[in-house]
Parts: structure tokens; sequence; C-alpha cells
């Protein structure tokens, strides 16, 4: 039986390259699909196209832009079910948050349709007798942008919608771990009649294809998604070529605090749906659970059991609450950091073990911030719980980390919940919900290593794919 292939796509033309199998988490011997793999003479000529297209793109009248966009999330949108089964079948989110996702896929690029029509400029007094003062937006240029395999709809979608909604041209690089939803992705935008070069498509190892657009004059910026040390090295690549401008979305070790007062069954809830749904592969995972010492035994046996509870499954199967570990590498990763847990003095309270690719959700309890548990991102099903002596403590375990993405609290006191949200540190702060989950709307980003450059998502993306240009003009 055959399997869809996927093309790179340069200029308006599917490009082929050595011809790779993307395998299926939950039964890694199925093949999803086949992809061709990019080199840098493809990356090149990708680049290449972006920058030819950009001027024509950049004047294109708006009308035309919004129709093209609104067109494309239409498109995602009547595709939902079947793009949800793909994704699913390549990355191991279940059935439901895969079609979750490409809903919201479908309705970002819907909204930036929609922001077009939104002022783009301001005028200012001048200070000087008859002059007029106003700032104009123009596009960035060519952009680079660098998406991770846990959301291989959403985070193209949140980079891609606004770039060429600004009138900026792209050349997208995937995860090799999710090339078929990258690959439809570029089927739908070609076939809403972008012009040629205005968006491409390249898949290929970062060492390969994510180097030829770091190092290459030709773009303009790079947004990139994915590990913190990866992110350094965009940094440090952009300012020696180029001093290209790049914008870094990172890695996260977010806490969720529970106070003495909370609603226990919501701090469960919490919990479970932070730590561990979507198999904890999300930046946003809440991995430090901080209880105060009044709640923190009745909190930990309940939690463990719910977390005992959850059904591990095939992401297709309706019964099952999560997927398995996208790979191998990453299912080792995980098991790694639930056994320098034991070493580190930490008692597995629930899950810390697998069946194939299926890990079960694990909770590890008597952790300190001092911990590796406590500081390093696992990227799993693996949360790690601290106790605290009382709110004071708990902010300030809250903040000691590098990272500053997302942070929680559950409590019924409307104090505690003012005061967290005025001292966090984070970009993200949750009050009686789950540290994981974000409209597309409100801006996306945190601080510290978590975050480097203007915010994504809403009115906020202007930021990163326009230039202000301040004008003057005299009579």
């Amino acid at each position: 039986m055959s399997v869809p292939y996927h093309r790179n796509l340069v200029d308006g033309e599917w490009v082929d390259g050595e011809r790779r199998p993307n395998l299926n988490p939950a039964r890694p011997g199925e093949v999803v699909s086949e992809y061709a793999v990019a080199d840098r003479d493809t990356a090149r000529a990708a680049v290449e196209a972006a920058r030819r297209a950009g001027p024509g793109w950049a004047k294109l009248p708006v009308g035309d832009r919004m129709r093209m966009l609104d067109r494309i999330g239409g498109t995602i949108l009547d595709r939902a079910d079947e793009l949800a089964t793909l994704l699913a079948r390549e990355e191991g989110k279940l059935l439901a948050e895969a079609r979750g996702e490409v809903v919201r896929a479908g309705q970002t690029f819907r909204y930036y349709a929609h922001q077009l029509l939104q002022p783009t400029g301001e005028v200012y007094a001048s200070t000087r007798p008859n002059v007029h003062a106003e700032v104009r937006r123009r596009p960035l240029g060519a952009v680079g942008i660098i998406t991770p395999w846990n959301y291989p709809l959403a985070i193209p979608a949140w980079k891609v919608a606004p770039a060429l909604a600004y009138g900026n041209t792209v050349v997208l690089k995937p995860a090799e771990m999710v090339p078929a939803s990258a690959g439809e992705l570029a089927r739908i935008i070609a076939g809403a009649g972008v012009p040629p070069g205005v968006f491409n498509l390249v898949v290929g190892a970062g060492s390969v294809v994510g180097e030829e657009l770091l190092t290459s004059d030709g773009l303009n910026g790079i947004s990139f998604t994915g590990g913190t040390r990866t992110g350094a090295h965009v940094a440090q690549r952009c300012i020696a070529h180029g001093n290209k401008r790049f914008q870094l979305e990172m890695g996260g070790k977010n806490p969720l605090v529970v106070c003495d007062d909370a609603d226990l069954d919501v701090a469960v809830r919490c919990a479970l749906d932070g730590s561990f749904f979507s198999t904890g592969q999300r930046c946003t995972a809440s991995s430090r659970l901080i209880v105060t010492a009044g709640i923190h035994d009745r909190f930990v046996a309940a939690l463990a059991e719910a977390t005992r509870a959850l059904r591990v499954g095939d992401p297709l199967d309706p019964d099952s609450q999560l997927g398995p570990v996208v790979s191998a590498g990453q299912l080792d990763q995980n098991l790694d950091y639930v056994r320098i847990g034991r070493d580190e003095g930490t008692t597995v309270a629930a899950g810390g073990t697998h069946d194939g690719q299926f890990m079960r959700p694990t909770l590890l309890v008597g952790a300190h911030n001092g911990m590796r548990v406590a500081r390093e991102e696992i990227f799993g099903p693996v949360s790690c719980v601290i106790r605290a002596a009382d709110l004071d403590e708990a902010i300030e375990l809250a903040n000691d980390t590098d990272y500053g993405l997302s942070a929680g609290i559950v409590t019924t006191s409307l104090s505690a919940a003012e005061r967290f949200k005025r001292d966090a540190r984070a970009g993200i702060v949750t009050v009686n919900l789950p540290t994981a989950g974000t409209e597309l709307h409100l801006p996306f980003g945190g601080t510290g290593a978590s975050n480097h450059g203007p915010r994504e998502q809403g009115g906020y993306a202007r930021d990163f794919y326009s230039v202000p240009v301040t004008c003057y003009t005299g009579w």
C-alpha cells in the first residue's frame, strides 16, 4: 500500500531529495508517509526564491493578501478531521488534541487575514513648525522560520500567518519528525494562490538546512521555537551572519503553586492537565508542583491516585488520555531523568515505567529546587513535587529558575492570586487554571532563558515581522 510522499517547496516547485520514512510513534513499524530531505543547495535556493519574491508580495494590495490568508485558514478548517488524524499518527498526540490544534491553525490564518484591516501606523505632533510626523511600518523582508515537533501545525501557523500578513516572504524549516503536517500545510498555502517564492518549505537536519538559514545573507530575520541551548546557537549565528533580527521561544520549567486554601479537586485537575496531557511535551507544562505544607500530603495522595488512573494508549483510541512519547530518544531522556530523580532522593509516587514508547505519567515526590529534576526541562510526562512552608516561600521557589515562561497558582484567596500575578516572574500567569494553554489573540512568550525578542501571537507579532519607519514631511 502506497503512502503519501511530501516534497520540499521551492519557488513554487516541488523538489525531491533523499527519500525517508516518517514513522508512527504509537506503532514504530508503521510508515505514516515519506518525505524528501532537503540539502544545503535546496535551502539556498529557497532563500533566493524568498528574496526575489519579497518586493512583489510586499506591494500586493492588502485585499489580495487577506483573501489568500482567509482561504488558507478555511481550507485547514475544512480538512480538520483528515489533518488531525495525520497529525496524531505522526506526532502521537491524542486525536482530540490534534483536532484542536488543527482548528487553532486554521483560525490563526483567518485571524491574521482580518488583522490586515487594522490600523498600521501612527501620526504624531511634531515639535517643529510646518512639519508632519508619522510612523509607518514596512515588512522585515525574507524570514526563516524554524519550528519544533510538538505542535507541528499550530506553531508554524502562528509564525507563518503573521509573516505573510505583514508582507514578508518565508522559508519554513519544520522538525524532521513531523514532515507530513508541514507538507500538507505547504500544499494548502500553494493551493491558495500564494505566488511562487513567497512561501517555501525545506525539511532537513538542523545541522544542514538550519545552518544554511542561520548563515545566509539572504534572510532578514529568524523566528525560532525549540530548546534553550539551540536558541543560544541561533542567536550567535544571527549576530555573526548579517546581524539578522531573531526571535527565540525556548524552554520552560514552569511552577504550579498549590496553596493551603486551594480547592483540592481544582488543584489536582490543573496539575494533571498541565503536567501530563499532551504527554508532557509542552514548553508550558507544569514540571514543578510547589505545594504549601497545610495541603501537601492530601494533594500528593490525590494527585498520585489520579495519575495512576490515567489511561495511556493509542492516540486514535477515544479512551486514551495520553499518547506515546514522540521518539525512542525522547523516551530514553525521560527515563534517565526518572533515574536521576531517584538518585537525588525523590520518591516515585506514580509511573516511572513504560511499554514500548508509551510511558506512564510519572510523579516524583520529595524534590527540592537544587535537584536537576527541578531545574532542567525534561519535556515529557514527568513532574516533581516541592514542599513550601507558605505562600512567601512558594513564590520564592517559583521564581528560582533560569526560565520564566508560564507560572500558575491554585487558591481561593483573591489577595494571594493578585500577589502571584504581580510577583511571578513569567510571561504567562494563570490562576486556578493549568499552566499550559494559550489564546491566539494574546501575546505568548516568557522571560529569562525562555524567550528573547518580541512576543508572538495577536497584534504583538507585528513587532517582529515589521519595521517601524519614522517619516517627517515639511511644507
